[in-house]
């Protein structure tokens, strides 16, 4: 077994959404900061309770040269912190972005947004 066959994406969601989704923008008032933003269950929340909830996400970067660079991870409270997480990042340098989640009940799921 290695770690791609406990990976799920887009094509195993259910009712509840669990695939991180990425967004890419530029901060609050600034023309020239990138934001990268991963969020679980923006258009349909995912449950946020003890018992079934996001536990953390983790963004990477793919350079131009394929390298691979941990950005961040955000880890969140059960029922008190919903599973959203912004990065400062220079998008210029990245080819792909790369986010993982983590559900407590269904285990880990990828998304990946070419540039």
């Amino acid at each position: 077994m290695n770690i791609g066959d406990l990976l799920k994406g887009k094509t195993s969601e259910g009712k509840e959404k669990h695939v991180p989704e990425i967004e890419i923008g530029k901060s609050h008032g600034s023309d020239v900061e990138d934001l990268v933003s991963v969020i679980v269950g923006k258009e349909i929340p995912h449950p946020n309770t003890i018992e079934h909830h996001i536990a953390w996400l983790e963004l990477y970067g793919v350079k131009q040269d394929g390298q691979v660079v941990e950005l961040g991870r955000a880890e969140f409270g059960p029922s008190f912190t919903a599973p959203l997480a912004r990065f400062k990042v220079n998008v210029a340098d990245f080819k792909a972005f790369f986010a993982l989640s983590y559900c407590n009940i269904h285990g880990l799921w990828q998304n990946v947004v070419e540039l």
